[in-house]
């Protein structure tokens, strides 16, 4: 878990990567402490302001690296996020930029596929589908954005991995959970907030 003093520092440099990025100047590498020489996943996902449109999100599930290098490289890869144009330097100032740490994922253990429901919080986890060749993850917060149920939520991540909806239901299909501790501008270069999915902030 991360301090709110420690997720300022994430998302301010979250920040000066995609400023640097964007604008083809050196990145900077600073020391920002211990927590992020560890292992973490993280998703910087940008929003247009003052409208909350998704601008973009990437990340890295998994803890495969340190957490400044997952931001460092998530930072970079959210500026040409496929389904959108490239970040240009004009929309520096009307983006907001928002960091989400993760847990590692859990694999979720069910006798029939119809207990998954049972497993799943949410406002809490997030989840990752995964079959075959084909893979998908939702952030905790998604499901909780677009008031979906539990079921729902299940069939959209089938779908971010390109699955039918009812993928979940077919015992070859592997589901993983995981939490996220999110951190975010209340406007461009603003003050930066711990978001909690129950409503409350820091």
């Amino acid at each position: 878990m991360l301090s709110l003093v420690e997720g300022t520092k994430a998302v301010q440099f979250a920040r000066q990567i995609i400023q640097e990025y964007v604008k083809h100047e050196k990145n900077s590498s600073p020391n920002l402490g211990n927590s992020f020489h560890e292992k973490q996943g993280v998703f910087v996902t940008l929003h247009t302001f003052p409208d909350h449109e998704l601008r973009g999100c990437i990340g890295i599930p998994l803890p495969v690296m340190s957490l400044q290098e997952a931001i460092i490289e998530s930072a970079q890869s959210v500026t040409r996020d496929p389904r959108f144009l490239p970040l240009a330097e004009t929309e520096l100032d009307t983006i907001i930029v928002e960091i989400t740490v993760l847990t590692k994922p859990e694999l979720i253990k069910v006798k029939q596929p119809q207990d998954y429901p049972a497993h799943i919080d949410i406002g809490r986890d997030g989840l990752i589908v995964e079959q075959s060749f084909y893979k998908g993850l939702l952030l905790p917060q998604v499901p909780v954005e677009q008031e979906w149920n539990k079921e729902e939520y299940l069939s959209h991540t089938c779908m971010k991995a390109g699955l039918p909806p009812d993928a979940w239901f077919e015992k070859t299909t592997k589901i993983s959970k995981f939490q996220g501790q999110i951190f975010t501008e209340t406007k461009p270069h603003g003050p930066i907030k711990e978001t909690h999915l129950d409503g409350s902030d820091n």
